[in-house]
């Protein structure tokens, strides 16, 4: 059965990368393939593309390059990127993880493992954008279309977040949070709801609490808050999250 979705292969292994070629169109979905990040990033500006699977170790341009200027780019953000790889040392799936990847595949895996990581991305991008598009209308921006809370700009259309005059770089899933939080700030938001605009997620409040801590730690290191400062984000136990002006 056709899934009517495209999903990018980035590997310098010809003989990886055919192998995986046939087992993505074998299970129904539409494939194409690049040898570098480089190559990458010419297919993605000549096509649309529902999900990049990709390498991490390859010539010009790495996985990690490749994922984050995929990131930069605010039409490419919502794009589940997964990188498959032989790194398995904790260190290298801890800082995969950090970056903000949607998963950290290892090789090898088996094509059942594969097909259902990739499904499950597939249908919780679809979930998230059916969220994100219903609630776009929720908040009031400032005059040019930004939210502007304190010290705090976020620019939802062009994926930006500056604080006073410096941008800071954040990964799709912190963006989604900062945004949803911006949009409500000053109100308490139920950790349910903001795992379900990161995540596509309907879970309880304990697994969400679980989903969120880490990355509402990253989002404050990069906001300049010291390890266990709450800063501008504060933690309202048993309920969820709230923003307020830096």
């Amino acid at each position: 059965m056709a899934h009517e979705s495209t999903i990018l292969v980035v590997d310098d292994q010809p003989d990886l990368l055919d192998s995986l070629k046939l087992t993505l169109e074998t299970a129904g979905y539409r494939v194409v393939a690049a040898s570098n990040g480089a190559d990458a990033l010419v297919i993605l500006h000549r096509e649309p593309v529902d999900l990049i699977l990709a390498d991490i170790a390859m010539p010009q341009m790495n996985g990690y390059q490749l994922y984050e200027r995929v990131r930069e780019n605010p039409a490419w953000v919502p794009i589940p990127f997964l990188f498959l790889t032989v790194r398995t040392m904790d260190s290298d799936i801890r800082y995969g993880k950090e970056l903000g990847v949607d998963d950290y595949l290892t090789k090898p895996i088996q094509p059942e493992d594969l097909l259902a990581a990739i499904h499950g991305r597939l249908r919780r991008a679809r979930e998230l954008a059916a969220v994100t598009g219903a609630r776009a209308g929720d908040g009031v921006a400032g005059d040019g279309g930004y939210l502007e809370i304190g010290r705090l700009r976020i620019e939802p259309g062009e994926h930006r977040v500056w604080l006073d005059d410096a941008a800071i770089r954040l990964s799709a899933k912190e963006f989604a949070l900062l945004e949803h939080l911006g949009r409500r700030a000053g109100k308490v938001v139920p950790a349910q709801d903001l795992i379900r605009v990161t995540h596509g997620l309907e879970t309880d409040y304990v697994e969400a609490g679980t989903l969120l801590r880490p990355l509402i730690r990253t989002l404050r290191r990069k906001l300049g808050y010291d390890v266990g400062d709450m800063g501008c984000i504060e933690n309202v136990r048993g309920v969820g999250y709230r923003l307020t002006p830096l």
